[in-house]
């Protein structure tokens, strides 16, 4: 069996809901699989015994809409519609990924625990909210929301055009935003979660990174030893405390991070994603219908896993973290 932890769908009803606040993107209306399930189901029937854990796409929620209760109504229809999607195909979709508004953080936390009361595995999260970090003390109850649930949380990177590469310009160009922007976002999300402490406050936490971690695997050495050096660059901030001030090495926490395979099928991030995260934290994931679902597969090839890592990485460590 295989399955996919990472890939996104308009539920029915979730499309038009999301049309009524914003212009979708052509990016977004031109791939038939985010909304026709026999076209999905075509995309799915490449790969024998190929399951998909779902998910909202993109927009954002808060992105949509800057009114807390209209994020959270979207939210919830959102969920409401994955979880009946899940039940009517569950050999197709075993599982669901509960949206939820960041804008209304008591809120969030209710729709938290309403999605997993309906089956939901977790929920997912954007990399910043409206360009506020993660880290920030308001978000820490759903964080603790999802230790208590003992459910792991998608974390999705977000970053638009409007985030520019150059302080000249006014916007990012060549759809850099995407292509480095998105790695970036989750790398310096995630690090700052660490830096936080989130790990020490809630041991169990787990979280699965898109795109095997952004920059993570590639960065141990500067995130490990050069960060020793934290503070010293920074003359007008105190940075002296924080490392002292985690229960383990800072580096030791990034190796908690689950992470996903969904490189566009690319190979040579997934040998360094594996060294870094290994086996037992890696999780076959495509980003389908926005990437292919073949080439996502045959790239594990390259790894030459034995066929019990093999496993382990197809289905069996998402069994096991969703706890199917």
């Amino acid at each position: 069996m295989i399955i996919d932890i990472f890939t996104h769908i308009y539920p029915p009803g979730y499309f038009d809901a999301l049309a009524k606040f914003t212009r979708i993107s052509p990016r977004m209306t031109a791939i038939p699989a985010l909304s026709d399930l026999d076209a999905r189901f075509r995309d799915m029937d490449v790969l024998e015994d190929y399951r998909q854990v779902i998910a909202l796409p993109h927009p954002v929620a808060e992105e949509v809409t800057s009114t807390p209760g209209d994020a959270a109504e979207l939210c919830r229809l959102g969920n409401d519609a994955l979880a009946a999607l899940s039940a009517a195909h569950p050999d197709r979709f075993p599982a669901w990924v509960a949206g939820v508004s960041m804008l209304d953080i008591e809120a969030a936390v209710a729709e938290i625990d309403r999605a997993v009361g309906m089956g939901a595995r977790g929920i997912q999260v954007y990399t910043n909210i409206l360009g506020r970090p993660l880290d920030e003390p308001a978000f820490d109850p759903v964080f603790a929301a999802m230790a208590r649930h003992d459910l792991p949380i998608w974390l999705h990177p977000a970053r638009t055009a409007e985030m520019t590469d150059y302080a000249a310009e006014s916007r990012s160009r060549y759809e850099m935003w995407w292509c480095y922007g998105w790695p970036y976002e989750t790398t310096v999300a995630l690090s700052r979660l660490v830096l936080s402490g989130i790990y020490d406050r809630y041991p169990g936490l787990k979280i699965i990174a898109h795109h095997y971690g952004g920059m993570i695997p590639f960065s141990d050495g500067r995130m490990g030893p050069g960060m020793d050096f934290l503070g010293s660059r920074t003359p007008d901030e105190d940075y002296s405390q924080v490392l002292s001030s985690l229960k383990r090495p800072h580096l030791d926490y990034f190796r908690d991070i689950y992470a996903d395979t969904a490189l566009f099928g690319g190979r040579s991030g997934l040998h360094a994603g594996l060294d870094f995260f290994g086996v037992g934290q890696t999780v076959f994931g495509t980003d389908a219908p926005f990437a292919p679902i073949r080439e996502t597969y045959d790239a594990l090839d390259s790894l030459n896993l034995s066929p019990t890592d093999r496993d382990r990485i197809l289905s069996g460590n998402a069994m096991r973290l969703l706890k199917l």
